[in-house]
């Protein structure tokens, strides 16, 4: 009698599932094994600890003993956290899109013994309804197709693996320009809610990436649609429902087109991605409202998303992934009210509150209520905010003494550094240097912890690196790096950037048509290699790496790094510019790659003036600005534009470089942000 296999992992994700009475196996060669000894198809269940419909899908079917006999009798079951596994999960969310399906989670397939998939489909219920088939009707069907028409099958794995194969491939080559950069912008547009903000209609995701190009589409252009897209939709979302207003952080999607009722799960690096978003609008904008939300998104994330060796928590440490949107079995129980528990806890002060916070008799969701501040975009008087922070603190209180969602606390290498390079770019933009020290804590968590034999690992839990790195590791990181370097002036960071970029080229690029593979070519249990420059939730890693490769280029001024960045670059411009929407990140790593502003600061860090001239470089905004901070008597490159300048008169100076080019040097803050604003 099989048994289930889970107890031994170190996913949250599966050990949520190692009690159930499915013998579920983790993926591994010996899974293979025993399908092609049995001669059973496998079945493979991939999600994640956060995902609500995976928690209904597994008490409705996965805890069904009658289910469970019937998956035991007729499959190798498989479990694959998509998180620990996201090699494995693009490789089968690819299948079922070819299979003409809407991929998402949890996601089910159906594999031959050798791991190639003829069918599958996300959730199933235990009887048929919504319109789909019951989970036990779709077992026995699958079971039957398999063992009475194999030929049948063997034609859809034929027909799927050569698509798949084809999809690695990227398109005819093609050149990106300004033009298509704008054109991609005017496209994007489009296809904004100008009222809301985000995509029309519902749900609404926040996508950072995507409203990162269009802000760098606005300054670039000066375009005001492009800016006031941004703007609109980032004020909706801080004062939506899918912000926690008491506790800090976003949630991952808003459910309908008014960003009121989200899924609450909260993920690491939706909060990353907004936090640096939100720091370069209010660079332009000055928006207290944003500022507020980068502030309090912070303090949520360092205290309550750490994860360390120590029981004290204490440096170094990493971030955790994610909390989940169910506590005590109900989606949103922790975070939603009633009016009586609000004029119970507030008293006098719950009036002005719940006209605020959109409280009412009835709840604005399932009989409940979920805080928001949509009625009003920007924030109160100071007096006013003073009296609704001191409710606000009220609540937090009385809510923590709920039973809270679950914490999947893994840490993911690349949604470290995601969530690193946030804090670096936060931490410089409000003069923040305590954010700037806990992104290099957690820096050096990864390298102690994460990185062993000279390679990235991808998930650390309970003290065991498991897992290959993606490549989006090595991107994540290597830019983590670069902006410490920027931030802190340490070149040691430039060396690991560097270091982290040598074993992308060794192990994931892809020397027959350009640009990098999601795994690396020593991952033996993949049926192929994917590639992808389309941004999801996260930025594509060969969007990231665009950038990585830019940045090290200016720095170092090799011209290896340039070339590579512009064989990744053609491989996948050959699209139309409306298609190239999809891959914001590509675009503004290529916009960096051609317009890079340089600014060398020279001088002793510990001097006045040194300190007077970088904070004026970090203050003059983000868009392609490629900062290093030089010692006197230190170095360029011979082939960086700057090579040979230094101190002016023993003063500390700055050089503003336009390509191989350098202004005169500034010695004074004001003189540079005004050279800065010039340029």
């Amino acid at each position: 009698m099989p048994r289930n296999a889970l107890a031994d992992e170190t996913s949250p994700y599966l050990l949520q599932h190692k009690d159930n009475p499915v013998a579920w196996q983790p993926w591994g060669t010996a899974v293979l094994e025993q399908a092609h000894s049995q001669d059973r198809p496998i079945l493979l269940s991939i999600g994640y600890s956060a995902c609500h419909w995976c928690h209904v899908m597994a008490h409705e079917s996965f805890e069904n003993e009658e289910i469970a006999a019937l998956m035991n009798e007729l499959f190798i079951n498989v479990k694959v956290g998509r998180e620990e596994r996201p090699d494995l999960d693009t490789i089968y969310q690819m299948a079922l899109a070819l299979l003409g399906q809407q991929g998402g989670w949890p996601l089910t397939m159906f594999l031959t013994p050798d791991g190639q998939p003829f069918w599958g489909g996300t959730y199933f219920p235990p009887a048929s309804r919504y319109g789909r088939p019951g989970f036990p009707d779709v077992l026995r069907g699958i079971s039957e197709t398999y063992h009475a028409q194999k030929d049948k099958v063997l034609e859809n794995v034929k027909a799927l693996s050569q698509a798949m194969a084809d999809m690695a491939k990227p398109k005819e080559a093609g050149e990106l320009s300004a033009d298509v950069l704008d054109q991609a912008a005017a496209s994007a547009v489009r296809m904004i809610d100008p009222i809301r903000g985000g995509t029309m209609g519902a749900p609404k995701f926040p996508q950072p990436s995507f409203f990162k190009f269009l802000w760098r589409a606005h300054l670039r252009t000066g375009s005001t649609p492009f800016g006031g897209a941004v703007t609109v939709t980032l004020s909706n979302i801080c004062q939506g429902g899918i912000y926690d207003h008491l506790g800090g952080g976003f949630a991952r999607y808003s459910t309908d087109d008014a960003w009121l009722a989200p899924h609450f799960e909260k993920m690491l690096y939706d909060n990353a991605l907004l936090v640096e978003l939100l720091s370069e609008v209010w660079l332009e904008t000055g928006d207290p409202l944003y500022a507020a939300r980068v502030r309090e998104t912070i303090e949520w994330a360092l205290r309550e998303m750490r994860v360390t060796i120590d029981a004290d928590g204490g440096a170094p440490f990493a971030f955790a992934s994610a909390f989940d949107a169910d506590s005590e079995g109900e989606e949103g129980k922790f975070y939603v009210w009633t009016e009586v528990e609000i004029d119970a806890l507030l008293g006098g002060e719950a009036a002005e509150f719940k006209k605020v916070y959109d409280v009412a008799p009835g709840g604005n969701w399932e009989g409940h209520t979920i805080l928001n501040r949509s009625s009003d975009l920007g924030l109160a008087s100071e007096e006013v905010e003073g009296r609704l922070a001191r409710c606000r603190e009220t609540l937090f209180q009385a809510r923590a003494k709920r039973v809270p969602p679950g914490k999947d606390d893994k840490a993911l290498t690349d949604w470290n550094g995601m969530m690193i390079s946030a804090l670096v770019i936060a931490g410089t933009v409000f003069e923040e240097p305590a954010w700037t020290e806990a992104a290099r804590a957690a820096f050096s968590f990864v390298l102690e912890h994460m990185f062993e034999n000279g390679r990235l690992g991808h998930s650390w839990r309970l003290g065991r690196l498991r897992h290959a790195a993606v490549v989006d590791d090595y991107a994540h990181l290597a830019r983590a790096a670069l902006l410490l370097f920027e931030a802190t002036g340490d070149w040691a960071y430039l060396d690991h950037a560097e270091a982290w970029v040598a074993t992308a080229d060794s192990h994931y690029w892809d020397t027959d048509s350009g640009a990098y593979f999601l795994a690396a070519d020593d991952t033996h249990d993949l049926i192929t290699r994917t590639k992808t420059v389309f941004d999801n939730a996260v930025p594509s890693g060969n969007g990231v790496m665009v950038e990585v490769l830019a940045r090290l280029f200016y720095v170092r001024g090799d011209g290896a790094y340039r070339d590579r960045a512009e064989q990744l670059v053609r491989a996948f411009a050959g699209q139309p510019p409306e298609h190239m929407a999809n891959s914001p990140t590509l675009l503004n790593g290529y916009e960096l790659l051609e317009g890079a502003r340089q600014i060398v600061v020279v001088g002793d860090p510990r001097a006045d003036a040194t300190a007077e001239l970088t904070r004026a470089a970090l203050a003059g905004g983000l868009a392609n600005r490629v900062l290093v901070r030089l010692a006197p008597g230190a170095d360029l490159p011979a082939a960086h534009a700057a090579a040979g300048k230094g101190l002016v008169d023993g003063k500390p100076a700055a050089y503003v470089c336009d390509g191989p080019t350098c202004a005169l040097p500034v010695t004074d803050g004001a003189s540079l942000r005004k050279a800065l604003d010039g340029a």
